[in-house]
């Protein structure tokens, strides 16, 4: 200690200050544990920012997904309209057979088909003849 004791009261003064400083940090630290809006704000922003966050995840799957999906989709209508292309060259040949067959059958005996036409062509007459008395 000095004699004029001034060392004394600068330590005083400093550790008063010292108290004061924490002082102050503890009544902000109350004041911020005290203060429910803001503190209710605060949660409210974080729980926000959490559900932006996982919304913005889920759109992003639920496109993969639907990329995935539409890819697979086009993939099986590919291979469908393969098939059916492939289906209708044999049956369009087939078709052009069993034609090819019934031409060669017409040429070769002509005559029932030329009965059926006259039959045909008699049938129609008849029509025409009972639809005009009707008038």
């Amino acid at each position: 200690m000095t004699g004029n004791g001034t060392g004394d009261t600068e330590a005083l003064r400093e550790e008063i200050r010292r108290t004061r400083v924490e002082l102050g940090e503890t009544m902000e630290a109350l004041a911020a544990k005290a203060d429910v809006k803001a503190r209710l704000k605060e949660s409210a922003g974080q729980a926000k920012e959490r559900m932006r966050e996982q919304a913005a995840q889920t759109v992003a799957r639920v496109r993969g997904q639907a990329a995935r999906g539409a890819g697979m989709a086009r993939a099986q209508a590919y291979e469908a309209g393969e098939l059916v292309r492939a289906q209708a060259h044999e049956t369009g040949g087939l078709v052009r057979a069993q034609a090819h067959d019934k031409s060669e059958l017409v040429r070769r005996n002509p005559v029932p088909w030329a009965t059926i036409a006259a039959g045909a062509v008699v049938a129609v007459v008849v029509l025409m003849i009972v639809r005009g008395r009707r008038r």
